[in-house]
């Protein structure tokens, strides 16, 4: 049994807009990370009880908080992203959910053995404060980061490996960082570690994203992989149809539609119920 959840701000800025769009769609989950153009690590305490009282309304569930943590050079003060790590826990408590997205930082250069080191150690600070915090970090894989390819993501977590960081898959931003035949290469090593899923998918020729299905993500491959080994958690859509930014994307309520109705279409053939 699966959830589906979606990232509200690809459908429109205003955060009602959102919902209404999502409840149109029957999802009961939105990750959160942006409302009214605001990222979430800089919610205001009203900002964060409207929230709370449209999510009441449209009777849909905060997923998970799509943090920017870690989407920040490798170089920067460590302290910086605790901070914003302990703000955010705070924020993600006050809406119901203790799921934090984030990254593996901007290397200079290269990523030597060397930068990997320094990621790492990174990471497990932030994921031994997370567990004082009460807080899940969930880890996505992302192109250009420290973390964007199945291997380096695959000795982050090995690395770690504590209970408090766990991983998002997002086939597209493999395909986007060269992997090929990503779930028939890398499903064993990497599937201890998922918590969360991102669904979209891209062509290994240009990196253009596409809808579930239509491109080198081996999306189906991947649900159904789930699907054998008894996922129950969430798939989130960040189709990113018209936009497709480095530091988020776009679709539209359209768009939103275009990508809800092509998840469905293969969750349906792999044989998944939605709960």
């Amino acid at each position: 049994m699966i959830r589906i959840s979606a990232f509200g701000d690809e459908i429109a800025v205003d955060f009602e807009e959102q919902l209404k769009v999502l409840q149109t769609l029957k999802i009961p989950c939105i990750d959160v990370r942006k409302a009214w153009d605001i990222t979430c690590t800089e919610f205001t305490r009203w900002q964060v009880q409207k929230i709370n009282d449209l999510c009441a309304q449209y009777e849909i569930t905060v997923a998970c908080m799509g943090t920017p943590i870690g989407k920040t050079p490798i170089q920067a003060p460590i302290e910086n992203e605790a901070e914003r790590l302990k703000r955010i826990a705070d924020i993600a408590h006050q809406l119901g959910t203790d799921n934090l997205r984030i990254f593996s930082f901007y290397p200079e250069a290269d990523v030597t053995a060397e930068v990997m080191d320094n990621a790492i150690q990174r990471l497990q600070h932030l994921t031994e404060l997370a567990e004082t915090l009460d807080v899940q970090l969930l880890l996505e894989n992302e192109k250009d980061l420290v973390g964007e390819t199945p291997a380096q993501c695959h000795q982050i977590l090995e690395a770690i490996n504590l209970p408090h960081l766990r991983f998002i898959w997002d086939p597209a931003n493999f395909v986007q960082s060269g992997a090929e035949k990503q779930v028939d290469s890398w499903w064993s090593q990497l599937h201890p570690y998922i918590e969360y899923i991102h669904i979209k998918d891209a062509l290994l020729i240009d990196g253009t994203v596409k809808p579930a299905g239509e491109g080198d993500g081996q999306v189906k491959e991947l649900l159904t992989q789930l699907h054998t080994n008894n996922y129950d958690g969430i798939l989130s859509l960040e189709p990113h149809l018209v936009v497709a930014g480095h530091s988020s994307g776009f679709s539209g309520a359209d768009g939103m539609e275009v990508a809800v109705k092509a998840l469905r279409k293969l969750i349906a053939e792999v044989g998944i119920q939605e709960g």
